[in-house]
């Protein structure tokens, strides 16, 4: 089962609290240039969704970034929770090697 994920490029000076007050959620991708990471932003209710049904580190995700043109195999690799809250605080992804 192919799971695609839609994200954003996170904002220029936006503060990750105020992000996740928006509904949206800090998030980073690795590997998709060598050493270069992006910084992203994912609607909260598609983490939730996605949480449910991908394991980390195994689960083959698709990922794409419209405003950045790019579109490739991931693996969720690290999920943070809220120690207090028990929410989603950040998520990461790792380019897939094709």
């Amino acid at each position: 089962m192919a799971i695609t994920v839609e994200s954003q490029k996170r904002p220029e000076g936006s503060k990750p609290n105020a992000l996740r007050r928006s509904g949206l959620i800090p998030a980073n991708l690795y590997g998709h240039k060598g050493a270069e990471s992006i910084s992203l932003v994912v609607n909260a209710k598609v983490v939730e969704r996605l949480l449910k049904q991908a394991i980390p580190n195994k689960t083959e995700i698709q990922l794409d970034i419209p405003e950045l043109e790019w579109s490739g195999k991931t693996v969720l690799r690290e999920v943070q929770i809220h120690p207090a809250k028990g929410t989603t605080y950040h998520i990461s992804f790792f380019a897939a090697k094709n």
